[in-house]
């Protein structure tokens, strides 16, 4: 007489919580990624040399936005939660940048671990932010959780402004930033310098965010935002899982806030608007929202668009009055058009078009 053995049924989640086995395979995704940003590390270090001051800041900046878009597209993509005041979380980076960089210049203390030290200290205060923000909005969900990073959005500056004395107020802080090593040559460009710094933040940022995707805090992650009460019943614990994506995600715009202002070796609260939230929220659907390679499209979006609608403004005659309102809103208004146009050719995003292309490359030959 024969036996049938039946398979106990498996959820829909468990492909999501099921651990990975340990061993090898963890780690040849590590190193994987250490390959991508050895690689990255290279061909910007080749990059640099072969462009104009000009454009090894504007490459600074690409760097400086990829740390925040990273952790947004993670945080939006992944988890579901929705963002409007990753600006404000950049804002206290950048303002912990700076105090913290004057005061160890004002005490005479300088060596190359001041600016490490510093940039720690602002992706430490931006992770306590989120935190905060993330347990006050572990229980809302949609418009809700909106309302709530929009109104921080909208705070952090007024706390600027109010605390006059200690962050100056409209005017903002300088950002004092040593010089490039000696050891560079006494004419090495200071820009250059800059896109260095940027681009190791960022690939460090890339390097946190992919690691964490790819683990099963990436697949509780998932699992919250495809379903809450399947992930309840798989034993995932929402609340803390939708906390620690908000961390890790504040700490990544923190870094990204406090490249910011060593690039511009300045800080205002007038940087840090409502406006640079609804972007950074705009980029990452423009790239690809829930992929590191749509993250990078993004952050290249919010420097070149910006930079184009001027040069565009600057070749056209117009009127001193003119010129200077096109200046402030030329760019959210293009912004708003490429993400029309991009969702009716790409509903994906850039990224996904890319995909798009490449499987039909690979279908035809």
């Amino acid at each position: 007489m024969s036996t049938t053995k039946v398979r106990p049924a498996r959820s829909p989640i468990s492909r999501f919580v099921t651990p990975r086995p340990t061993g090898p395979r963890r780690g040849s995704t590590l190193l994987r990624h250490l390959l991508w940003v050895a690689v990255g590390a290279v061909a910007v270090y080749f990059v640099s040399y072969g462009i104009d001051p000009f454009r090894n800041y504007q490459l600074a900046t690409v760097a400086a936005y990829l740390c925040v878009t990273a952790g947004l597209t993670m945080l939006t993509g992944l988890n579901g939660q929705l963002s409007l005041g990753h600006g404000a979380l950049m804002a206290c980076g950048a303002y912990t940048v700076a105090l913290a960089q004057n005061e160890f210049s004002d005490r005479g203390v300088l060596g190359a671990w001041a600016l490490p030290v510093s940039l720690a200290l602002g992706v430490l205060v931006a992770a306590l932010a989120g935190a905060l923000i993330g347990v006050c909005a572990a229980r809302l969900r949609g418009p809700y959780l909106a309302g709530v990073t929009l109104a921080v959005a909208l705070v952090v500056p007024a706390f600027t402004t109010r605390f006059a004395g200690l962050f100056n107020a409209d005017q903002g802080l300088s950002v004092y930033v040593d010089p490039a090593p000696a050891a560079l040559g006494p004419y090495f460009p200071p820009e250059r310098w800059q896109a260095w710094i940027a681009i190791g933040a960022a690939m460090l940022s890339l390097l946190i965010v992919a690691n964490l995707v790819h683990s099963r805090y990436g697949r509780a992650f998932k699992a919250v935002r495809d379903d809450e009460v399947a992930a309840k019943l798989a034993g995932i614990h929402v609340a803390r899982t939708q906390v620690l994506a908000f961390v890790v995600s504040a700490g990544c715009a923190g870094l990204g806030g406090g490249v910011l202002a060593v690039i511009s070796q300045s800080v205002s609260p007038s940087v840090f608007g409502l406006t640079l939230s609804l972007n950074l929220l705009l980029a990452i659907v423009l790239g690809g929202l829930g992929s590191l390679f749509g993250a990078a499209w993004g952050a290249l979006l919010l420097v070149l668009l910006p930079y184009l609608t001027t040069q565009v403004t600057r070749g056209l005659e117009l009127s001193p009055g003119l010129a200077n309102k096109l200046e402030g809103n030329l760019p959210l208004a293009i912004f708003g058009l490429t993400l029309i146009i991009v969702m009716l050719v790409a509903p994906g995003g850039i990224q996904d078009a890319f995909r798009a292309l490449g499987r039909t490359v690979r279908r035809r030959f």
